[in-house]
């Protein structure tokens, strides 16, 4: 069920840069302001994941998925409306901030649901429906835009949350962690102890794990407190220059294919494999390593998307170069999200996880807004493709220092 609200989160994210060519026709938007439209929503994320990460510490992660799932779909309905830019802007300001607040909280329910040995793999595993949910993105767009206009993709957008929330207030339960942690709870508790292991004689009284203790608040600043500060700053970092990059190369791609004289369609369906990249690179990680994920680990996944998202600049008019190309920069970049999202949730304890999570995503939102502009800036004033992507790669590489000086930081504080 996490896996679906991110799966709504990934269709989200690549949807705009799908659109944006037949969105751009038909309302007259230029490029610049287009990039703004585009980035107009992950300004809503970036609000929303600032703020209900540290409501859902205070009242649980499942009121919080429900409302978000909910103000995601009712945002994206409203979009296939629009027929303005401030509209669109508006539209997807609120679309964004529902699921800004909801992906947080995705991770840290994930998290604390999985014993320690498999949590790792198990966030990255749940955080492969975003990348699904990106290339069902591509499909949905390539096969209905032409016949239906751009705000039938809204349409289906919309539809998937409002379902999806239905069964979340059905069916998903709230953290036990959290429960715990909270108090006065016994009888839920029991009751979800009773589901995961049947017959099970459940005790009369819980406590919580050594590093799980209860705060007496849900104050950001926990963020900075025992030892935490430095790890604090290099997530932010890591989280800003990637998700720069990754909403760059969503909104982007198609258009700049286009421009190189391919074919609306086949630069949906390439651009596909960027999510799907990401979702091999994922799942690869997640099997290989899981419990033994590093920041080192992290740090070579950023490092070979620097690499490849340089040769994309290369790859010119080549479709085949460009499935490969743009295939092996998503295994990097949104690897090394999920990678990113796993090792932040198990950081941080309990009663700040949604927190820590939320305000590296929110603050990682920040490079989701200026990547979409950046790249609609260099553009619009006549960069190359190639010098594009050499520039796309420098936050890849800021993104791998921050990795590798938390890995010798975390090697010296063992040693």
């Amino acid at each position: 069920m996490c896996a679906m609200v991110v799966f709504i989160d990934g269709f989200d994210a690549q949807v705009m840069g799908f659109v944006a060519p037949a969105l751009s026709a038909q309302l007259h938007i230029a490029r610049v302001a287009l990039g703004s439209v585009i980035s107009s929503g992950t300004l809503g994320m970036m609000i929303g994941a600032l703020i209900f990460g540290p409501l859902a510490d205070r009242f649980g992660r499942k009121p919080v998925l429900v409302t978000c799932a909910l103000a995601f779909g009712v945002g994206s309905l409203l979009t296939a409306t629009a027929t303005s830019v401030t509209q669109l802007t508006a539209f997807r300001v609120f679309t964004g901030f529902g699921m800004g607040g909801a992906m947080p909280n995705a991770i840290a329910l994930t998290s604390e649901y999985m014993p320690k040995r498999t949590r790792n793999a198990a966030v990255m595993t749940m955080f492969c429906g975003f990348s699904f949910g990106s290339a069902v993105a591509g499909w949905v767009s390539a096969g209905v835009i032409r016949q239906f206009g751009w705000q039938s993709v809204f349409l289906v957008g919309g539809t998937i949350p409002v379902v999806v929330a239905i069964l979340l207030i059905a069916l998903l339960p709230e953290s036990i962690r959290f429960l715990v942690l909270k108090g006065g709870n016994q009888k839920r508790i029991s009751e979800y102890l009773s589901r995961i292991v049947p017959g099970i004689a459940v005790p009369d009284e819980f406590i919580v794990g050594p590093d799980d203790h209860q705060s007496n608040s849900f104050s950001v600043g926990q963020l900075f407190t025992d030892g935490r500060a430095a790890v604090t700053l290099m997530l932010w970092t890591m989280f800003f220059m990637n998700l720069l990059n990754l909403w760059f190369l969503n909104n982007w791609l198609p258009t700049i294919m286009n421009d190189a004289g391919i074919e609306v369609e086949t630069a949906s369906l390439v651009t596909s494999l960027f999510q799907i990249g990401g979702l091999v690179g994922a799942l690869l990680l997640a099997g290989t390593l899981g419990r033994r994920l590093s920041f080192g680990t992290l740090a070579l996944t950023y490092f070979t998307a620097a690499i490849f998202i340089l040769l994309i600049g290369e790859a010119g008019a080549s479709v085949p170069l460009l499935v490969v190309t743009v295939f092996a920069s998503g295994m990097g970049v949104i690897g090394g999200q999920t990678v990113s999202n796993a090792l932040s949730a198990d950081f941080y304890p309990t009663s700040i996880r949604s927190t820590g999570v939320g305000w590296s995503l929110g603050i990682g939102r920040v490079g989701s807004i200026l990547g979409p502009i950046l790249g609609g800036i260099l553009l619009s004033y006549g960069g190359s493709a190639r010098r594009v992507f050499w520039a796309a790669a420098v936050p890849a590489l800021i993104a791998t220092l921050a990795a590798t000086t938390v890995s010798l930081m975390r090697r010296h504080h063992e040693n």
